[in-house]
């Protein structure tokens, strides 16, 4: 037993395509690999061997989630159930609930679509690869037919359920954030786009996007990762992966396209539906979400529009590559700063005009008449 590599091991034991050595890039770099490394295939036993992670025994993680009691789950998906634990800071033993520091303990559904080979790739990218906007992953478990792993616990959750959770308690995702966790995506992105050999993540989505308490947006789930081009070869695979309509063209020309039967037959794709809002500045925001306004200036939204066809574009050649999104996330980052203060000069002008004398109409004055909302959120909002 313990957390030794098993003799008993179910798996595809295939070497792994890659020259991942231990790399890393501080907050002042956020964007550059460090090391680099020619590649070369790996065995298993190297991966696990060459990692900088903890090795955990099944027991201690047993002990450090309860048990993997049912209130202890955080969330699920292809790989199998996460649950919330406790380890001690320095020896990173189990510890008691409410003491120590938090962990993610992804445990491996055995009977699931996601297998060992998954597992095993989530340890040979972020057992190697440190970066302000990856997550860290601290250790694995390895133990008979068991395969979990251990990862830095992220607050405020995934991108997808501050997207898409309803109700009237919920409060909508501020601008600000959204541009925050866009622009810390992109530098994830960046940096792995950077690497040496190049990481091609696979599966980008706003699941994959989780959250820090300050809204500083960290990639997960490295299972579909692998390797980019070398020497001129393209990355192109005729096997789709991921989730389909979070793939680049290319890679979804001959796979199924994203279908919601909830929204009206023309609305069905949800690339197709937006693109013809995209390129027009007064029809943009039809697409953009309601419950943001004056939050952001029609600039900012024609910024974003432009970027994201640009990323759309068939046409892998004309696409901006990473650090070209980045700077341009930057520079919509500061604006939103100066559209901040504009918005606050206005807002305090408005207010001192409606609180003066002149709004006493008891006194014989002319109130000032409340604006009018303007034509273009009248229209984004039929």
């Amino acid at each position: 037993m313990g957390a030794c590599w098993s003799n008993k091991i179910k798996a595809d034991t295939t070497p792994l395509q890659t020259g991942v050595t231990s790399r890393s890039a501080g907050d002042e770099d956020p964007g550059i690999s460090r090391v680099s490394d020619p590649a070369t295939p790996r065995s298993e036993t190297e991966i696990l061997q060459s990692s900088n992670l903890k090795s955990f025994s099944f027991g201690e993680l047993r002990s450090a989630t309860r048990n993997f009691r049912p209130d202890s789950v955080l969330g699920g998906g292809g790989f199998g159930s996460v649950f919330k634990g406790w380890i001690d800071e320095q020896t990173f033993g189990p510890a008691k609930p409410g003491t120590g520091m938090i962990v993610a303990v992804k445990k491996l559904n055995q009977e699931g679509p996601q297998g060992h080979r998954e597992w095993l790739a989530e340890i040979n990218y972020l057992g190697h690869l440190h970066h302000p906007n990856l997550v860290r992953l601290i250790g694995f478990c390895l133990e008979d037919e068991q395969r979990l792993l251990v990862y830095e616990f992220m607050p405020r959750g995934s991108m997808e359920n501050h997207l898409f959770r309803r109700g009237t308690y919920f409060q909508p995702l501020s601008w600000s954030h959204r541009v925050r966790v866009a622009l810390g995506a992109a530098r994830g992105l960046a940096f792995l786009h950077n690497s040496e050999p190049k990481v091609i993540y696979r599966d980008f989505k706003t699941s994959n996007i989780l959250l820090d308490p300050n809204y500083n947006a960290k990639l997960s789930d490295f299972g579909l990762a692998r390797d980019g081009p070398t020497d001129q070869k393209s990355h192109v695979s005729t096997r789709v992966m991921g989730t389909y309509g979070y793939a680049a063209p290319e890679y979804l020309a001959t796979g199924r396209r994203v279908i919601d039967k909830n929204k009206p037959q023309e609305q069905h794709n949800l690339v197709d539906w937006a693109k013809p809002y995209l390129t027009n500045k007064r029809r943009i925001l039809h697409v953009m979400d309601a419950r943001l306004q004056g939050q952001y200036s029609l600039d900012q939204a024609q910024m974003v529009a432009k970027l994201a066809l640009g990323c759309l574009d068939a046409e892998p050649r004309l696409r901006p590559n990473m650090d070209d999104v980045v700077k341009e996330l930057e520079q919509l980052s500061s604006r939103k700063h100066q559209h901040n203060r504009q918005h606050h000069q206005t807002s305090n002008c408005r207010e001192s005009l409606l609180s003066g004398p002149q709004n006493n109409t008891a006194a014989g004055s002319l109130a000032y008449p409340r604006p009018s909302a303007s034509p273009f959120f009248f229209q984004a909002m039929k």
